[in-house]
């Protein structure tokens, strides 16, 4: 859509996790370096936390992209489930046949002897449970009985646990007591500052085939002001500038750009419009707002008319970056399952366009109604 417009080989600002476009803040390598210490030491648990859209996920990708090949890692995203249930996934994860009559205890045992069989040819064995912060307490126990399969001096198994904040809190319950005392390091992944929210912009941009800035010093401001440094939202906002940027032909995205976005898409609604600037949505009625004995000026006439028509062009532009959102999504869907921690609501998407669609429909009523008593007056 706007590749050829700003010179690019690829998307720069995709929401799913891609480990070749990572960047390593200090926060990240931070991450990176508690897990390769505690892989390498044989520690045990680990435990990694961030808020939503933080990049725990891109981490993750980055973190087994590095790992030797005779490492085996499982890897659970799927974490609402029974205990059984979670157990069946890990066997298919390592690869070890079972059957869905065979108990709990049963289960266990074929990963006990999977584990013995790995540590006899000096194998490690890794589980990387993320969005753990869904896990049920039963499927937590589940986990650190996991945890007790070892030798006199090392864990046959290694556990990371990588979730949102509550994760923290659910872990710190009296009940998982024991559970935490297990755990030998954690780790909270921050936002990035405003520094490395500029650098990490012109570093996909650059990985992207961008051959000049694209975004001003101002934007990349704004962009930080607005995300607060949470990589989800940096790429939301910069994939939205990109697109808005394309269609009103900017070059450079300016710092305009990023407070439109956030106006018109912050929430998905218009904000109230100030009384200078009269609106469909003023407490009046538009009958009570263009009523004749009010006897409305040529000159309020032409004003309020452009007003309206720059409305128009804004819900316009709003529904195109709405449906470019929708198949950005598709295509997401396509390519890879949902990401583990990035809600889709394709339904809210269809109904906000609707919402739009309508608002247009009542300001095209009234753009005509007006244009037709203008010339009435001419």
């Amino acid at each position: 859509m706007y590749l050829n417009f700003y010179g690019l080989k690829e998307k720069p600002f995709q929401l799913l996790p891609d480990p070749s476009y990572f960047f390593l803040s200090s926060k990240h390598k931070t991450a990176l370096n508690y897990l390769e210490y505690g892989i390498l030491n044989n520690v045990g648990f680990i435990v990694i936390t961030g808020e939503i859209g933080s990049g725990k996920t891109t981490l993750i990708k980055k973190f087994l992209s590095q790992l030797e090949k005779k490492i085996i890692t499982a890897v659970i995203s799927n974490t609402n489930v029974e205990s059984k249930e979670f157990l069946q996934m890990l066997l298919q994860e390592l690869g070890i046949e079972y059957s869905k009559e065979e108990t709990k205890a049963d289960l266990l045992n074929h990963l006990h002897h999977f584990l013995i069989e790995k540590y006899a040819s000096r194998q490690q064995v890794v589980l990387i449970v993320d969005e753990a912060q869904n896990l049920p307490s039963a499927v937590l126990e589940e986990i650190r009985m996991i945890s007790n399969l070892q030798t006199e001096k090392e864990f046959l198994i290694q556990i990371i646990l990588v979730g949102q904040p509550p994760l923290r809190e659910k872990l710190l319950h009296p009940s998982l007591e024991q559970f935490l005392q297990r755990v030998s390091l954690s780790y909270h992944l921050f936002p990035l500052n405003e520094q490395e929210t500029k650098d990490y912009i012109k570093h996909r941009l650059k990985l992207a085939g961008a051959r000049y800035p694209i975004f001003s010093e101002e934007a990349l401001k704004a962009v930080f002001k607005h995300s607060q440094g949470v990589p989800r939202i940096i790429n939301t906002l910069c994939e939205a500038a990109l697109v808005y940027g394309f269609a009103d032909e900017k070059r450079e995205i300016g710092a305009e750009i990023i407070e439109t976005i956030i106006e018109e898409l912050y929430p998905y609604r218009l904000k109230q419009p100030e009384e200078k600037q009269p609106s469909l949505w003023a407490t009046e009625s538009p009958t009570t707002v263009m009523k004749e004995s009010d006897g409305p000026s040529l000159h309020d006439m032409e004003k309020r008319l452009t007003n309206l028509e720059n409305t128009v062009y804004n819900l316009q532009r709003k529904e195109i970056f709405l449906l470019y959102k929708i198949i950005s999504l598709l295509e997401m869907i396509r390519t890879e399952r949902q990401g583990s921690d990035f809600p889709i609501d394709l339904q809210k998407i269809h109904n906000q366009i609707q919402e739009i669609a309508q608002w247009k429909e009542e300001i095209e009523k009234e753009v005509g109604e007006i244009k037709r008593q203008l010339m009435n007056k001419i």
